[in-house]
Parts: structure tokens; C-alpha cells; sequence
């Protein structure tokens, strides 16, 4: 039997995959600003680093993290048997399961982050339309998506914070909510 892993420690390897697959917080925290500051013209790009941090706090979106980019890597070295090895490499329209994966991580979210995963999806904002993989050089099918996955979660979550200060919740609730954020 192996002992069980640290959840720091797979945190740091989710952080570490992402900073080595040439994904920063700030990246992800520039699609969060322009999805959300339509609806709060004072946020702060200060506010959306936070936002994407505390959701990379998530069990959740760690092991996505973790699986993803290891498919991916493990396709860029040829790794995969076939036809996983091609379906990947080449981000093969109908294999859905990046999307799945990514999904699966965005609904404890709720709505807005559902909502906003598929527009992201589709268009593509920032660092994502970078590490599109039809249109990059590396395998990053699954990367991507795991980008607007979290880019999805932090807009939510900013958008809940953002109307609790609005509705002058108190600095505790506003805390309690994050505890109960991370749960997952």
C-alpha cells in the first residue's frame, strides 16, 4: 500500500506543471478580468490573480491539472498507444473528453462557471488560443481546457464575491464562503 499524498504536494505539482507548460496566473487572470470587468468596471487585475489562485486551491482542479497535462505530455513523447497517440496529438475534434475532464472540474462553480467554460471553449480568449493545439506547436489538448476551466471558476467566484461585497457581507462570511469553496 502507498501513503497517501500530501494535498500541498499536489497543489505545488499542479502549480509546477502549469508554470512548465508556460501557463502563469497572470495569464489566466487577464481571460478573467476581460470576462468580468463588463459587469464591475473597478475590478482590479489584483482581484483576478487572487481569484485564480484561491481556485487552484481546489482539490478538484489540481487532479484535472495533474491528468491532463500528463496526457499531454505523454503524447508529445509518443507515449500513448494507438489511436489514443493520434486522437490526442492532434486534438481530434470528437474526442470530447479534454472537455469532459475540464468540465467536470468547473461545476463547483456553478452556473456562471458552466456558462462561462463553453464560451471560453469556443472562442478561445488569451493564453487559451495560445495553447491550442491545431494551432501551436506541443500537445496541449488537454491544457487548454483545463485553462478556461479555471479561468471559468475564478470569474464565478469573483462574480459571488464581488455581489457579497456589493450586498456588504462581512469580512467572516466572505471568509466562510471560501472554506466552503475549497471543499472538493
Amino acid at each position: 500500500m502507498t501513503k497517501r499524498v500530501h494535498s500541498r504536494e499536489v497543489e505545488t505539482a499542479a502549480r509546477t506543471l502549469l508554470a512548465e507548460r508556460g501557463v502563469t496566473i497572470p495569464d489566466i487572470a487577464e481571460i478573467v478580468f476581460e470576462m468580468q470587468s463588463p459587469f464591475s468596471p473597478n475590478l482590479t487585475m489584483t482581484e483576478c490573480i487572487e481569484s485564480v489562485d484561491k481556485v487552484l486551491t481546489k482539490r478538484e482542479i489540481q487532479h484535472a491539472l495533474l491528468v491532463g497535462i500528463e496526457l499531454d505530455i505523454l503524447a508529445e513523447k509518443k507515449l500513448l498507444s494507438e489511436p489514443l497517440q493520434a486522437i490526442v496529438e492532434m486534438d481530434e475534434g470528437l474526442f470530447g473528453v479534454d472537455e469532459t475532464i475540464a468540465l467536470g472540474a468547473v461545476f463547483g462553480y456553478g452556473s456562471i462557471a458552466v456558462t462561462t467554460f463553453g464560451h471560453l471553449d469556443k472562442y478561445k480568449l488569451g493564453i487559451i488560443r495560445k495553447l491550442d493545439t491545431k494551432t501551436n506547436e506541443g500537445v496541449h489538448t488537454f491544457l487548454d481546457d483545463l485553462v478556461a476551466s479555471i479561468a471559468a471558476n475564478a470569474s464565478s467566484r469573483l462574480a459571488h464575491r464581488l455581489r457579497d461585497q456589493e450586498e456588504r457581507l462581512s469580512k467572516e462570511e466572505i471568509a466562510l464562503n471560501d472554506q466552503e469553496e475549497k471543499i472538493g
